[in-house]
């Protein structure tokens, strides 16, 4: 499953033209729902490798992208299994807002957990009633000014808080992006798109990049005529977990990786020179993928 990011912002910040901007959804600020969308993460190797590929398809790694409506506990409470935040803020002050919102999001969190787990307790399980005393000692933590990402002991786990998350910071207005301006940039096709911005990129492709650092990713491609793909890992992944990222079927099965650097097969401009130079290697399962390896994954089910 892709990593997933969730937008965060007070009412009228613009949260919903980010999320529209981002996946080109296009749904409306007015419908109080859920939105779920993919946002393309940029990279200009992807497309230099399908242009050696003659690809038919070319798909680049994405990241999930969660929009709730509005702020309070509950609904901020949708947010808890994504890997990261990104706040619309239109002042500084703002963003100070958000952070206060999200800490009384987690410590609502916090003393409804631990409501649940004293009447499990009663059992006598001696686990639950430490994770009991835990919970006591993180709700005081953040009753006495504190937040869970500050707590010096261990969280319970599952408890997935809000404040712990990596945030990144979209500034909406004059001294930002236009929000709005991208949102409708978007329903555009991309040559429409670039022309308008003199063939610039969009000033969002750095918010993903940024994003994309934060939760620290790497990407690496599967290149071929059929389809050229990014994919994204965690750093100090390994090859058995690419792939896993691209089928299970294929994590089961792995035999080998064949590795070639994205620079190598774009300058040799085909496997086969970069085979007769002795630039594509054999690797374990254990291998550590490096950003902007294309693997050609063997395996056998």
């Amino acid at each position: 499953m892709a990593l997933a990011v969730g937008i965060v912002g007070l009412p009228g910040a613009g949260k919903t033209s980010l999320f529209n901007a981002l996946t080109r959804v296009g749904v409306s600020g007015h419908e109080r729902k859920e939105n779920v969308g993919m946002a393309p993460i940029p990279d200009e190797r992807l497309h230099l490798l399908a242009a050696v590929e003659h690809a038919k398809k070319v798909t680049p790694a994405a990241i999930r992208v969660v929009d709730v409506p509005g702020t309070g506990p509950q609904l901020l409470g949708n947010l808890r299994q994504v890997d990261a935040l990104l706040a619309v803020v239109r002042a500084p002050r703002d963003l100070e807002e958000l952070r206060l919102e999200l800490l009384v999001a987690d410590r609502d969190h916090v003393e409804r957990r631990l409501e649940r787990v004293r009447t499990q307790a009663k059992s006598g399980d001696p686990k639950l009633r430490a994770e009991v005393a835990e919970l006591e000692r993180l709700l005081a933590h953040v009753d006495g000014g504190g937040s869970l990402a500050d707590y010096g002991g261990d969280l319970p786990p599952g408890l997935e808080p809000l404040t712990t998350k990596p945030v990144i910071v979209v500034e909406n207005g004059p001294g930002g992006i236009d929000l709005a301006l991208e949102a409708e940039l978007a329903e555009l096709d991309e040559e429409e798109a670039a022309a308008f911005r003199d063939g610039g990129r969009s000033a969002l492709d750095e918010v993903v990049v940024r994003l994309k650092d934060a939760l620290g990713l790497i990407v690496f491609f599967t290149a071929g005529e059929k389809e050229t793909r990014a994919w994204t890992l965690r750093r100090g992944a390994t090859a058995l977990d690419a792939a896993g990222t691209i089928h299970s079927d294929i994590a089961r099965g792995f035999i080998r990786c064949e590795v070639i650097r994205w620079q190598d097969l774009v300058e040799q401009g085909s496997r086969t020179e970069v085979s007769r130079h002795g630039l594509q290697r054999l690797e374990g399962k254990d291998y550590v993928v490096e950003d902007g390896d294309v693997l050609n994954i063997r395996f056998n089910v």
